[in-house]
């Protein structure tokens, strides 16, 4: 005896079959990084061409570019969840930033080309994998981190673990304060049902990340007060991804680092792409004080 298919259980069937369909054919699009062959087109007019590199190191392959002179202070930046070194690309474009500095953008763990769609939530284990990159220091003058939203708690983590290696942070936008982490229980269930399967793998490594951000940022609590360098947090209060007030948090507890916070009421979380002037300026300001150590040379 044939039973007929109920017609929700139908509906879930063909919903379930044209999701799959979907995200198949629009995966590409959900990559969020770039082809050797566009950046060299995106570049071709500028008179330089990025340095696309790798290196493996305890298992996996970190991906970045390297644009500028060896013998200028680095900018190393660091995108969100998702996205990829790309983020910053106009920033690493810039005549301004070029003619003062060697520019460095990551692929996180997980994202662009760096082991894509393999996810690393663990913020010390990010810091881990990228302190090859910071080691690449050719300048008296210790590198710049800027971190845009989950690249934001990325390289506090690196400044409180490799203190020596860094001489600034500019946190955009970051999720760093625990308790201002939204409680969005479909992240668990995702995770670890077969809807998981036909999500595209940037955005199963952004919902890796998210689900375990909160335990994340726990664990660093102890350790805000270990940041002695001076910290600019870029802030906008119409940012409806992350909450604002994480900006607050971060004055409450760099208690040992000069922090400059810049909130700006009327622009949203899209600030290296709406707003890049406010990012420049920053890493501008934060290049002509005294980053670092003591013994650290200053322009």
């Amino acid at each position: 005896m044939i039973f007929p298919i109920r017609k929700p259980i139908k509906r879930l069937i063909i919903a379930a079959f044209l999701l799959l369909l979907f995200t198949q054919l629009t995966s590409g699009c959900f990559q969020f990084r770039m082809s050797k062959s566009e950046v060299y087109e995106y570049f071709k007019d500028s008179g330089q061409q990025p340095s696309l590199k790798s290196y493996k190191t305890d298992g996996r392959t970190i991906y970045f570019a390297d644009i500028g002179k060896e013998t200028s202070q680095m900018v190393i930046f660091f995108h969100g969840a998702p996205g990829s070194w790309s983020t910053f690309i106009a920033f690493m474009a810039d005549k301004e930033l070029l003619d003062n500095f060697r520019l460095i953008s990551v692929d996180r763990p997980g994202y662009g080309y760096s082991d894509f769609g393999i996810a690393e939530p663990s913020l010390l284990r990010q810091a881990e994998l990228i302190k090859p990159v910071l080691e690449l220091n050719r300048y008296d003058k210790l590198p710049i981190l800027v971190g845009h939203s989950l690249g934001g708690p990325v390289i506090a983590k690196i400044a409180m673990q490799y203190p020596e290696l860094v001489g600034g942070v500019i946190m955009v936008a970051p999720s760093i304060d625990p308790e201002l982490e939204p409680s969005e229980y479909w992240r668990g269930p995702l995770r670890l049902s077969m809807l998981n399967w036909v999500v595209p793998r940037s955005l199963r490594v952004t919902n890796d990340e998210i689900y375990f951000l909160k335990q994340e940022l726990k664990h660093m609590l102890p350790h805000w007060k270990d940041i002695r360098i001076p910290v600019t947090i870029i802030q906008g209060g119409k940012d409806s991804l992350v909450n604002p007030k994480n900006a607050e948090f971060a004055e409450r507890m760099l208690i040992n680092a000069e922090v400059d916070i810049r909130y700006y009421e009327n622009i949203n979380h899209f600030i290296p792409w709406n707003n890049p002037r406010l990012i420049k300026e920053a890493i501008l300001d934060m290049s002509s004080e005294k980053s670092g150590y003591d013994d650290i040379t200053s322009y």
